[in-house]
């Protein structure tokens, strides 16, 4: 059983977070570990994702708030494979770079960097400053993952779904869980003849 922790934070694109959950909630070999801050709520609330914050929530098999500093999830002795923090916005990559901890988010990923165990984070943000770069340098040279939500567009999506749904194939690739949950990319012949054939 692989266990996930995932930290939805106030930055737009709260439906990359949904997305990973409901794709998450689908495999029953994976236990996930849900924490969303009270900005990403109100993003919730104003960004038409279909879904409310109990809906959310049901896609977890474990939830907690975000100022419960006592949560198994705040200690380096709750072995999980993997965090990711989708969207992850700027306070909260500032936080996790600093050491702040601020919060059960912040928190759960400095335990995770101290465990040396996998940190993705999913920065929605732009453009960037000097500042949010920084910060993430830091956390790239410690081993996090930074992916952000960056389309590609070999893959000729068609659809918002599609776009999200690409990202979310490569945080779970980074997680190493398989999925077919977008296109990936079959070599430049095999692309070329898709577009010939259209």
């Amino acid at each position: 059983m692989k266990k996930v922790v995932v930290g939805i934070t106030g930055a737009s694109g709260t439906i990359y977070g949904i997305r990973l959950l409901e794709v998450l909630h689908a495999m029953p070999n994976v236990e996930t570990h849900l924490v969303m801050s009270q900005w990403a709520k109100e993003n919730l609330a104003v960004e038409d994702t279909g879904y409310t914050e109990t809906q959310v929530k049901a896609l977890a098999d474990l939830t907690y708030s975000e100022q419960n500093m006592g949560a198994k999830i705040a200690s380096g002795s709750f072995i999980h494979d993997g965090m990711v923090i989708i969207p992850a916005s700027m306070k909260t990559v500032a936080s996790i770079a600093t050491g702040v901890g601020e919060n059960l988010i912040a928190r759960a990923a400095d335990v995770t960097l101290k465990e040396q165990r996998q940190l993705i984070i999913v920065p929605r943000e732009s453009p960037f400053n000097q500042i949010h770069l920084e910060n993430m340098l830091k956390l790239s040279k410690m081993g996090v993952g930074i992916i952000p939500p960056i389309p590609a567009f070999y893959n000729n999506p068609k659809t918002v779904d599609d776009i999200i749904n690409h990202s979310v194939m490569k945080i779970l690739d980074h997680l190493q869980i398989e999925n077919s949950v977008s296109t990936r990319w079959e070599g430049l012949a095999h692309a070329r003849k898709d577009a010939q054939n259209k």
